[in-house]
């Protein structure tokens, strides 16, 4: 996806800068491939020991001197994770998210189409009896969990080097669905070196309900006392407009 010259002016005009023109997709790869290219980005500078997984509508909701001191001599995985068997979202079993083929990269699941699209295409490879493991001959154990988190520097050059050294793997993820949910969890739960390791806690604020026509809620200032009870980091959704007033207490505190 190529930027017009109208955005790249206010990119420019707001000093933000853009390490490639990834066109993200819900439910894609093309997701994960935007987070390892940001990730060996970070990773060029030495001196980032931590690396944190957060959206576009998030927010840190303490000071930034705070999240410094708590990860600072620490070498934990921050991120929830579960054994993808046996879990059903959406009425669907998780696990076929990864055991199935899809191509959103191309196909926008979010439309109408792709909806009717998703379900065909697990009705069909349901009958086929397709099974992507044992295709691909991946011997893991599959993990699924939120995309936003923390983790340090060796985990992060881990399952980059794991990726690429290991097509099969990369393949079933590349071809799965919400595989920015699977990717990491599996990976790292799966590595001896790093599963002791894994807090299953994110230190990320999430309200799952519908608030300002937005699931999870888009949150405001009435949410206030709820973040600072939390024990969170960080906090999605935020809005310019909606929560203007929040940030705005979160800021001047």
């Amino acid at each position: 996806m190529s930027l017009d010259n109208d955005y790249l002016k206010v990119l420019e005009n707001e000093s933000i800068r853009y390490i490639s023109q990834e066109d993200v997709k819900w439910g894609s790869w093309s997701i994960v491939r935007a987070t390892i290219a940001l990730m060996n980005l970070a990773l060029n500078d030495k001196d980032n020991q931590y690396f944190h997984l957060i959206s576009g509508q998030d927010w840190p909701i303490i000071n930034s001197r705070e999240i410094y001191d708590f990860f600072e001599g620490k070498s934990n995985i921050y991120m929830e994770r579960y054994l993808a068997d046996g879990i059903r979202k959406s009425h669907e079993e998780i696990i076929n998210w990864q055991k199935y083929y899809y191509y959103y990269d191309v196909i926008n699941r979010r439309k109408l189409y792709g909806k009717i699209f998703h379900r065909l295409t697990m009705k069909l490879q349901s009958l086929l009896k397709i099974n992507k493991f044992k295709k691909l001959k991946i011997d893991l154990d599959i993990y699924a969990g939120s995309q936003w988190g923390s983790l340090p520097r060796d985990a992060v050059e881990f399952v980059l080097d794991y990726l690429d050294s290991h097509e099969n793997v990369y393949k079933m993820f590349e071809t799965g669905f919400c595989s920015d949910e699977f990717w990491l969890p599996t990976i790292l739960m799966n590595s001896s070196k790093f599963k002791d390791r894994y807090e299953n806690y994110n230190y990320h604020f999430i309200k799952w309900t519908k608030q300002h026509e937005s699931y999870p809620a888009i949150l405001d200032e009435n949410n206030f006392i709820e973040l600072r009870q939390s024990n969170a980091f960080f906090a999605r959704k935020f809005d310019a407009d909606i929560s203007r007033k929040l940030i705005e207490k979160l800021e001047s505190e």
